[in-house]
């Protein structure tokens, strides 16, 4: 089993790690697809970077509206954060390869968005501060087939899940985009089938195509099933019903994350 996956606690469980402030410099942008856009970091400050499971996430820091970028101070293993709480965004650590020096982010891009119309304007030798990961989250063990679904937000970390499973998985993975100018390549085991869900130019709601495929899926039949899902909040409320309610899952067996609030700037679930 790769790394990352091989711990087996009873239930999703976020591992801590010395959470570090790095000033990281833009290396070189990719475009992904239409509204995906990797930023690739370096620079001497990623020494030391901590990445080790699959679920990891980072803060990039921008100045407040009036120009001023404060920055959290490190204290002891944690940083101790300024109050009002600094401009910054989350973004699902991508790649972390510490022999090439590089951290990739991805970016989904919106008119108007902070961190997407920095990443759009970012030229290589752009500096940004990046805060953590302050841990990162383990998978439970013994599951016969696992399900990742979700948004274009959700992109980057289905992707790297796919990544590391074992050459053995099965399962699916569901994601939501608007045609297939929004579809990324994924790496999955043989045993998992990659879908994709066209919802053409309606926005994200609850109860549309992509909840009705997953409640479509065969989920029944006594195999452990792992499912994982993220996306906007309110398209997650039903779902969450449905994985408790109908599904029955307990709580070892899945994991439900609001990424982003329509409407709301910087949502953060937790």
């Amino acid at each position: 089993m790769r790394a990352g996956l091989a711990a087996s606690p009873e239930v999703p469980t976020k591992v801590g790690y010395p959470v570090g402030l790095r000033r990281l410099v833009v290396l070189r942008r990719e475009q992904l697809n239409r509204s995906l856009l990797r930023v690739v970091l370096g620079g001497a400050d990623l020494a030391g970077f901590c990445s080790r499971v699959p679920e990891e996430h980072v803060r990039l820091l921008f100045p407040d509206p009036d120009g001023s970028l404060r920055l959290p101070v490190p204290e002891g293993p944690d940083l101790r954060w300024p109050r009002p709480l600094p401009t910054s965004r989350e973004y699902t650590v991508r790649h972390h390869d510490p022999d090439a020096g590089e951290l990739w982010i991805d970016l989904a891009v919106h008119p108007g968005g902070l961190a997407s119309d920095w990443a759009v304007a970012a030229a290589p030798g752009t500096r940004v501060h990046v805060a953590g990961p302050p841990g990162g989250m383990v998978l439970p063990g013994g599951f016969d087939r696992f399900l990742f679904a979700g948004d274009l937000t959700a992109q980057p970390q289905i992707a790297r899940y796919l990544e590391r499973l074992p050459s053995t998985a099965t399962g699916w993975a569901v994601l939501d985009v608007v045609d297939a100018g929004e579809e990324l390549p994924m790496t999955a085991p043989a045993g998992v089938q990659v879908s994709w869900v066209h919802r053409g130019d309606v926005p994200v709601h609850p109860g549309g195509a992509f909840e009705r495929v997953l409640r479509s899926l065969p989920l029944d039949g006594g195999a452990r099933t792992f499912l994982w899902i993220a996306g906007e909040a309110g398209v997650l409320k039903p779902l969450r019903r449905w994985v408790r309610h109908d599904l029955g899952l307990p709580r070892s067996d899945h994991l439900v994350t609001g990424y982003w609030k329509r409407g709301v700037a910087d949502y953060d679930e937790d």
